[in-house]
């Protein structure tokens, strides 16, 4: 049993990227075909049936994303509608009960309101990571969807997702897939990501940030970075992201094909050749935990391409950056419902 976490502990100019057991978590149950009607809980630990489907058959799926301090004091979470539209693809995927939306968003707001105390100050960077996910915790043999389900939201305070933050980084095309033409790409499902792990240690250990993932069937264009999604700006200004069955519908990226065009810039899903990287002037990856990170080079079989720089952001990129990160902290006006407010205590 880990111990609970106290505001005291931190310090929020330099957090890293991990778990802290927080006061409080939601959890709701599945039972009989319907879900309770959840509340706060304070044990982080779940009890699991050892012939869970979770445990043996991959039934789990989950969400990322984040609360944010303003100015004011108050506190924002971006687009939350977009991660409960994504997690009910997830579990249909998965033939997992769907959450209405209505409840997926109201416990993310009383988890941060819970855990006021542990969500960074306005100034820091940092934010309150929200984890939502579900697991079957039915009993099953056979393969089969579970009749039972719980559903949590945790929290924990966190820094940059990659060390180096808005400090290009550098990236390798890996022999692996991420996900299978066809297969679970598009859900957020762990199987996905315990897969990228020994081909992450592989490229961490050669020097690499993470690696570019290319489509599973031929190994010609360019799927994911690691955890996040793959951008690049063209230099006749097109702000260019890949398009695949297998990619995951990021937030972020949806959300950085419309900013794009605020900066004059045309905004495409498109299929991105590795052998193409030369049309981009800058590059990055996008992602609720990366925000936006930006990529200094790319090499493939043994061929190293840089952007803009190895050692500083390129002028799209930041302007992208801060448009982003001023609507998520309540600095600027964005899209009409991209910021939702949280009631406090």
């Amino acid at each position: 049993m880990t111990e609970k976490a106290k505001a005291t502990d931190f310090d929020w100019n330099n957090l890293g990227f991990e778990y802290h057991d927080l006061p409080y978590r939601y959890r709701a149950y599945y039972k009989n075909g319907q879900w309770s009607v959840g509340g706060l809980e304070t044990e982080a630990t779940i009890p699991m049936h050892e012939a869970a489907s979770s445990l043996h058959y991959g039934q789990q799926i989950f969400e990322g994303l984040k609360a944010y301090r303003r100015k004011d004091g108050g506190v924002n979470l971006f687009r939350p509608d977009r991660n409960a539209a994504r997690f009910n693809r997830s579990a249909s995927r998965l033939m997992m009960p769907e959450l209405p939306e209505e409840q997926f968003i109201a416990a993310l707001k009383q988890v941060v309101a819970a855990n006021e105390e542990f969500v960074p100050p306005y100034g820091t960077g940092a934010t309150l990571y929200l984890r939502p996910f579900m697991v079957g915790q039915g009993a099953v043999v056979g393969v089969h969807p579970a009749d039972e389900y719980v559903f949590t939201v945790y929290a924990t305070p966190v820094g940059a997702y990659y060390k180096g933050g808005l400090t290009p980084t550098a990236y390798v095309t890996s022999m692996y897939d991420r996900a299978a033409h066809g297969g679970t790409g598009q859900a957020k499902v762990g199987g996905n990501y315990a897969a990228s792990m020994l081909p992450g240690d592989q490229a961490h250990k050669a020097g690499y940030s993470d690696v570019v993932y290319l489509d599973p069937r031929l190994h010609e264009s360019i799927e994911e970075l690691g955890s996040a999604n793959f951008f690049g700006i063209t230099k006749d200004g097109r702000f260019l992201t890949p398009k695949s069955p297998s990619i995951l519908p990021s937030v972020t990226k949806y959300s950085l094909l419309e900013l794009a065009k605020e900066l004059g810039l045309e905004a495409e899903e498109t299929v991105i050749n590795i052998n193409d990287l030369d049309q981009f002037q800058e590059a990055g990856a996008m992602g609720t935990a990366a925000v936006i990170s930006p990529v200094g080079s790319i090499t493939h079989n043994g061929n190293k391409h840089v952007f803009f720089s190895e050692s500083e952001v390129g002028p799209y990129t930041q302007k992208l950056y801060d448009r982003l990160t001023g609507i998520q902290f309540g600095e600027e006006q964005g899209p009409t419902g991209w910021a939702v407010d949280v009631p406090l205590k």
